[in-house]
């Protein structure tokens, strides 16, 4: 599939008469929001998009796909995001902008040979700009939501803040095809690493308070990993959902209910959402995401539902990596995940649950 440029998809009716603001000259704000260029301007909001444009490729290329290509999605995303007027939630009813300050903080400044040149060093100092980032939205009481494509850089880079910040217990929602749990990450062998196949299991060796009884981990599936490690977490006390499961005994409101696992005890819930979840089941052809697709994915609508009921629960900051590249209605799912997550804080702040 191929995507259209900024200047083609500003030609829409729908930006007709609009003022948009732009990050940079080809990037819009997320949903056309105000965009903060600093910490001190960020002060207020209660919710903060962040940019984390990094890929763990070699060669220039990742899961068979230009590596330019997962590295423009938080670009694409915001390029989609601004078509859509006002943050008015018809499904809902309410305008989540009229009660909530959101504001783009803009991207962190992952170092471009992080990208081309993926030393574990070069890769620690692209973590380290997320990290510094995440940290400036917690600081003045905002939920960092960052739009990634690649570990570390779009999921242990936020789950680190929010554990070092976290007196008590820390939660995990994860959406995910795969585990992420190898022993260690498969690109630099290096034991500092929180890559890709392995981010997961950094969480829980580097920081004691995120407590495996208080994962939630949803859509894992088929015959990708071994059974010792999944009959390990299972020893430690995972709550795992299964596409299968879903699908049959339990279904999409059921999950939603088991999502009170996480907040059992907690102090603070980080959401991830890797978004080859989608696998085969939509809304685009499951062949978009490479090697990476799976079938028995999950809908759009299946995410987006259990975004809300996130929402409504509330959480410490949320993060997407592998975002089906150069698909604009794949862009929009990100797009509704966020809003409908959103949502539910408002909804929850009005006693609308």
């Amino acid at each position: 599939m191929t995507y259209p440029d900024w200047e083609e998809i500003r030609k829409s009716h729908r930006f007709a008469g609009r003022e948009i603001p732009m990050v940079t000259p080809d990037m819009p704000s997320f949903m056309a929001l105000p965009i903060a260029r600093s910490k001190e301007q960020l002060k207020g909001a209660g919710a903060a998009i962040i940019g984390a444009p990094y890929v763990a490729n070699a060669g220039g290329m990742y899961a068979g796909v230009p590596a330019s290509d997962w590295l423009a999605g938080p670009k694409r995303v915001r390029q989609q995001s601004a078509r859509y007027p006002a943050g008015y939630v018809q499904d809902l009813d309410v305008d989540v902008f009229e009660h909530l300050k959101v504001m783009d903080f803009g991207d962190a400044a992952i170092p471009d040979e992080a990208n081309y040149n993926p030393t574990a060093e070069n890769i620690l100092r692209a973590q380290a700009a997320v990290e510094l980032k995440v940290n400036e939205a917690l600081d003045v009481g905002a939920v960092p939501i960052v739009i990634g494509q690649n570990s570390p850089c779009g999921s242990y880079a936020i789950a680190k803040p929010i554990a070092e910040r976290t007196r008590g217990k820390v939660g995990m929602i994860s959406f995910d095809t795969h585990w992420d749990s190898n022993p260690i990450d498969r690109l630099t062998k290096d034991p500092r690493i929180a890559g890709s196949s392995n981010w997961k299991a950094k969480c829980y060796e580097f920081h004691p308070n995120f407590t495996v009884p208080n994962l939630v981990e949803i859509g894992e599936r088929g015959m990708l990993e071994p059974r010792a490690r999944v009959d390990d977490y299972k020893r430690r006390g995972i709550h795992f959902y299964p596409m299968w499961r879903i699908r049959t005994d339990l279904g999409i409101e059921g999950l939603c209910k088991e999502m009170r696992h996480a907040y059992e005890g907690t102090d603070a819930v980080y959401v991830h959402y890797d978004m080859d979840v989608l696998g085969g089941a939509g809304p685009a052809p499951g062949d978009i995401l490479g090697e990476l697709a799976e079938p028995i994915g999950m809908t759009d609508f299946e995410v987006i539902r259990c975004a809300l009921e996130i929402g409504k629960r509330g959480f410490t900051g949320a993060s997407f990596i592998c975002i089906p590249p150069n698909s604009a209605v794949v862009y929009r799912t990100i797009t509704y995940v966020i809003m409908f997550m959103l949502a539910g804080m408002v909804l929850t702040k009005l006693g609308r649950t």
